[in-house]
């Protein structure tokens, strides 16, 4: 290796002392398929001798046996790890690597070119200061280069190199490079970023990687690393206020508590004060603490544990700010949304939203516009689709401590996780916290739901049918309020039909307008409950997620799933409405059971087939479960 070897003489202490004082640089490479990102890495791995004998021979032998560049060394199977990405020439997952010359040291992360991989572009981009967007010199930019650009932009990300690369399969044409360089430099005006550097290279060639190239005479900047080496990327960070999420508290023994986390931005003294959100409480900091010794002072990105003056409550997620400038609290916000998930993001889904370390429910309350990345322009929509972005407003459970992305990347950013299956689906970038947060307060009344309820003497609830068209419900459910009024009981029935009428006349049928049809209701059932009703909601209700946010709503013990779990066969039987028939000609699209899907519930309190049993004997099941739980008190 070249810089990183050492002679017996070398002073290997003062060595290790200035390699360590070295500035660190993360960028991240991208662009379109095939343009050559991994090449690059490699080239840049070659070129500044940062790989090992064994190394290059593995690499030369694997160079000759996949074949793709002939007898020469194919620089991008340095990068390209996974067998799938050798097989196919493609990039599928973020690669990092770390290197280092005399000057700096880098952490690269080489992402995907393809759109389907676009949420990968956005993992490496989240923690970079920089992104070469290469773009190949016979196709100029495309829109992936424009994707990826906005993306980096939405990220943070303040400088970019556009690399024009394979600058020899065009004979290093100045035109062809003057042309790109202005197209690119027209779209990104619009960014934000604080500078473009357009820099001709040929990365299999090696034409302006590490040093000019004479072969691009005419081009006045500088090579790709050279630049890297000096470019100026200083972090703000440490002028920031100051904000550390807690990760973990530490109690080692009865005489130590400590709050360990990574610093996010700011810097901490012993002494300073501090002030603890959601909480609000004050006190200051007494040590700080590391695994090599307290240290004197706190600054941005080091991981470290304080230890505080006065014994508070503190618990993982947390967030520890500058007493004089704490972050905002708010359970509403203005958002950008990346979508990541094959399964689209509908408006009144409940997701898990996790922020710095601290996870908890939220909604997508509105989608209020979906962001072009080609033009830049403002689209309409209902949902959002797998790598598309939105302007979103959110609405979590509880308030949340947060700075807007703008100002801080760590304390501003989120990411939101399916909660049947756990999988990451969207990543976001707080804008603002809305105005309706602060205004909108709970108002206390003097007559609660107890109250209410004791005076119909019966505990309030909610009963939840469920199934398919056709099932059963609405006569199930009309003939439990019956019994429940003969018994004088009060009781009030929402029915699907019904409420289209009214309340949710201006939904559809789609995915997107029948969560926001259960948000509805499942919102007005719970007003009934706090008004001491027993509520009948007769819904088919396909998802299971949105049957679970209406649970959620209600106090324990009151939502009651009732399953009608009638065969679908039996369903299309009855078909009073002619609805499947229409379904399975095509007239009606969307229909539960035909062309859209039914989740059924895992664990209702109870399942009735009305196939098997009938109306009047499941709605008997139902009073008879009713009153032996204690809901017909009195």
């Amino acid at each position: 290796m070249s810089h990183a070897a050492l002679t017996v003489d070398d002073d290997i202490l003062a060595y290790l002392d200035a390699h360590e004082r070295k500035s660190m640089l993360r960028f991240i490479t991208c662009g379109s398929v095939d343009d050559g990102k991994s090449t690059l890495i490699g080239r840049l791995l070659y070129d500044t001798k940062l790989i090992y004998e064994d190394q290059l021979k593995a690499l030369e032998a694997d160079s000759k046996r996949v074949g793709t560049q002939g007898d020469r060394i194919d620089f991008a199977l340095l990068v390209d790890g996974l067998a799938a990405e050798r097989e196919q020439g493609i990039t599928i997952d973020v690669a990092y690597r770390f290197f280092s010359t005399e000057r700096r040291k880098f952490i690269v992360a080489d992402t995907p070119g393809h759109e389907q991989y676009t949420r990968n572009m956005a993992t490496g981009a989240s923690t970079a200061d920089l992104a070469v967007i290469l773009v190949d010199a016979r196709n100029g930019v495309m829109t992936q280069t424009r994707r990826h650009s906005f993306i980096c932009s939405l990220l943070g990300i303040r400088h970019i190199v556009v690399a024009v690369n394979k600058m020899d399969l065009v004979g290093y044409s100045k035109e062809t490079f003057a042309a790109i360089e202005t197209e690119y430099k027209k779209f990104a005006a619009p960014l934000g970023f604080q500078s473009i550097v357009c820099i001709p290279i040929s990365a299999l060639e090696g034409d302006n990687i590490t040093a000019k190239s004479a072969r691009t005479r005419w081009h006045k900047g500088p090579a790709l690393l050279p630049y890297l080496e000096s470019v100026e990327v200083a972090s703000d960070l440490e002028d920031k206020p100051f904000r550390m999420p807690v990760q973990w508290v530490a109690r080692p023994d009865h005489a130590f508590r400590g709050y360990a986390g990574t610093i996010a931005s700011g810097e901490i003294y012993p002494g300073d004060e501090i002030v603890v959100l959601p909480s609000g409480k004050r006190t200051s900091v007494k040590r700080i603490v590391t695994a090599d010794g307290d240290l004197p002072r706190g600054r941005a990105r080091q991981a470290v544990t304080l230890t505080l003056a006065d014994e508070i409550d503190i618990s993982r997620g947390d967030v520890l700010c500058a007493g004089n400038s704490p972050a905002e609290q708010t359970d509403q916000f203005a958002a950008h949304i990346l979508w990541m998930h094959d399964d689209q993001l509908i408006p009144g889904r409940q997701y898990l939203l996790k922020t710095a370390n601290r996870t908890l429910p939220a909604t997508v309350t509105e989608l209020k516009h979906k962001i072009n990345v080609n033009t830049l322009e403002h689209l309409s929509g209902k949902t959002l689709a797998i790598n598309e972005v939105g302007v979103c407003n959110v609405s979590t459970s509880h308030p949340i401590a947060f700075d807007s992305y703008a100002a801080n990347r760590t304390t501003g950013a989120f990411i939101l996780i399916d909660r049947r299956t756990n999988a990451t689906v969207g990543a976001g970038m707080i804008d603002f916290s809305l105005r309706r947060a602060q205004n909108v307060h709970w108002q206390d009344l003097d007559i609660d739901k107890r109250a209410r309820a004791a005076a119909k003497h019966q505990r309030p609830c909610i009963l939840w049918f469920t199934g398919l068209s056709g099932s059963g419900k609405s006569t199930i459910a009309n003939l439990v309020e019956k019994r429940l009024h003969d018994l004088g009981r009060h009781t009030y029935t929402l029915d699907g039909d019904n409420v289209r009428h009214g309340l949710n006349k201006d939904l559809g049928f789609t995915d997107a307008d029948r969560v926001e049809n259960i948000r509805r209701v499942a919102e007005t059932a719970k007003l009934m409950v706090d008004a001491g009703l027993i509520v009948l909601v007769s819904f088919i209700s396909p998802f299971q997620s949105e049957r679970r946010m209406a649970r959620e709503l209600v106090e324990d013990g009151e939502f009651l799933e009732v399953y009608v779990s009638t065969p679908l066969a039996v369903c299309e039987q009855r078909d009073v409405k002619g609805l499947y028939a229409k379904a399975r000609r095509g007239e009606i699209k969307n229909f539960t059971g035909i062309d859209s899907g039914y989740e059924a519930p895992t664990h209702p309190e109870l399942t009735l087939d009305t196939s098997k049993v009938s109306a009047e004997d499941a709605a008997a099941r139902i009073v008879d479960y009713l009153d032996s739980n204690g809901y017909l008190v009195g």
